[in-house]
């Protein structure tokens, strides 16, 4: 790797893309000790501004400006979603490894573009997929990993948020096809990780989308059917138009010897768990529920945690470019299925 791995060493993070998510990591970051914030970067100059001073690291408003001359070992890309395979490219070529926010792309071409410069220059590619490193979540990834559900049936993954209008008024790239995507690649785009994560390769999936409330291009509420590779079937419906509040981020596994609901407004609390036989894992199941302040639960503070195990050489990635490319490409897949109105298979050809 370009930036030298060494147990015990700091590493320096830049951040580009000084918005609404980016909160999440510089307090994640400040968190970890071995982590520390090397520099910030938005097109906003206030916000670049307020940024840098807020945490005592310089201000950048151009991108490549900063790659040249600030001093760190890693980018964490909190852009518009469009924009992070080609802000990920540029970050690769300095000899920098990427922290790239979800989704990666909002293409294949884009995702296939940004593991192979990261490929290519020898550095780490890492997709933030936080939610896999929720407590409950974990636990019941140990279960399925020792065979407790035996034959896995059925998944269901319900999504039931809010956002207003005014919060794609707030940025006139959110809720396009260019830069964002809809529900689906956005704010579930970890809910469609989780559910192809769990319960493994997705064979084909149908799926109808809907702009029903709000004024942007691309769909505020969904529903998909798919089939697994295993034969199990998995459903999952998600809206972006829930009265008054968010409701419900939710993850319901049904097997042959084992029923989990995962719960909460965040896969953030364990509400059903049942299995035919006992395990010492049960004990530990009321202590995993958490009650986070929002949506994106606890786990940036647990990824960092995992990108510093990497770059000291200690612990392979959480989630690897490869492993984002998966969930992206089951988005597109449900996509594809809406706008034909066909059952799509998955993999996608590349065209």
């Amino acid at each position: 790797m370009s930036a030298a791995a060494g147990t015990g060493r700091t590493f320096r993070i830049a951040l580009v893309g000084c918005g609404r998510i980016s909160k999440n990591h510089f307090e994640s970051i400040a968190r970890v000790d071995g982590l520390e914030l090397a520099a910030v970067c938005d097109v906003v100059p206030e916000r670049a501004q307020a940024a840098g001073a807020a945490h005592g690291v310089p201000a950048f408003t151009s991108y490549e400006q900063m790659l040249r001359e600030a001093e760190f070992d890693a980018v964490a890309i909190c852009t518009p979603s469009g924009l992070h395979p080609a802000h990920g490219v540029a970050a690769a070529r300095a000899g920098k490894h990427v922290i790239s926010e979800k989704p990666m792309a909002i293409s294949l071409e884009g995702a296939d573009a940004l593991v192979q410069a990261c490929d290519d220059a020898g550095v780490h590619l890492f997709v933030v997929k936080q939610n896999r490193l929720n407590a409950p979540i974990q636990l019941v990834k140990r279960a399925i990993d020792k065979g407790r559900f035996g034959r896995l049936y059925m998944a269901t993954c319900t999504v039931h948020w809010t956002r207003p209008q005014d919060y794609y008024d707030q940025a006139p790239w959110r809720g396009t096809w260019e830069f964002d995507g809809g529900a689906f690649m956005n704010q579930a785009s970890h809910y469609v990780d989780l559910v192809q994560w769990l319960m493994g390769p997705v064979e084909s999936v149908v799926a109808k989308t809907a702009t029903l409330a709000r004024r942007i291009e691309a769909e505020d509420s969904g529903a998909a059917v798919m089939r697994f590779r295993s034969g199990a079937l998995g459903v999952m419906d998600v809206t972006m138009l829930t009265f008054p509040r968010n409701l419900e981020g939710s993850i319901t596994l049904l097997g042959e010897k084992g029923t989990v609901k995962i719960g909460g407004t965040a896969v953030n609390r364990v509400e059903t768990w049942q299995f035919a036989d006992y395990d010492d894992d049960d004990k530990l199941v009321e202590q995993a529920s958490t009650n986070p302040p929002t949506v994106y639960g606890f786990g940036h503070e647990a990824y960092y945690h995992n990108v510093l195990a990497v770059l000291r050489g200690e612990a392979p990635p959480e989630t690897d470019g490869r492993a984002g490319r998966k969930s992206l490409e089951l988005i597109l897949g449900i996509y594809e299925s809406a706008r034909t109105g066909r059952e799509v298979p998955i993999p996608l050809r590349v065209r």
